[in-house]
């Protein structure tokens, strides 16, 4: 993979992260408020920010597979560790999200 083309790859993987973690953040805030439309929405925004990321992966993962085999730098880690975290993060959201609309329902 060109270093042009890897560069952009982990920037996107670290950019999508940030946002899905972000828009999960916001989910949150929003069912503790009781707002759970809004909960729901940053929820999808969070994983469709995801599936761009995975989207930025798949492409580094292809030329790897090709034999095109990138220099693995701090960056490369850390945009790894970034979507890996998001997706955690994403995924607990969820679930305090349903506790705040039990507690709602309640």
């Amino acid at each position: 993979m060109e270093d042009q083309q890897n560069l952009e790859a982990v920037m996107g993987l670290i950019m999508y992260g940030g946002n899905a973690k972000s828009d999960a953040m916001e989910a949150i805030a929003a069912a503790k408020a009781g707002n759970f439309e809004l909960a729901d929405q940053k929820i999808v925004d969070a994983e469709e920010s995801l599936v761009q990321a995975h989207h930025s992966q798949t492409g580094m993962l292809t030329q790897e597979a090709q034999g095109n085999h990138i220099q693995v730098t701090l960056l490369t880690v850390h945009s790894q560790d970034h979507l890996m975290t998001s997706i955690a993060f994403t995924d607990l959201a969820k679930e305090i999200i349903d506790l705040y609309r039990r507690m709602d329902n309640a």
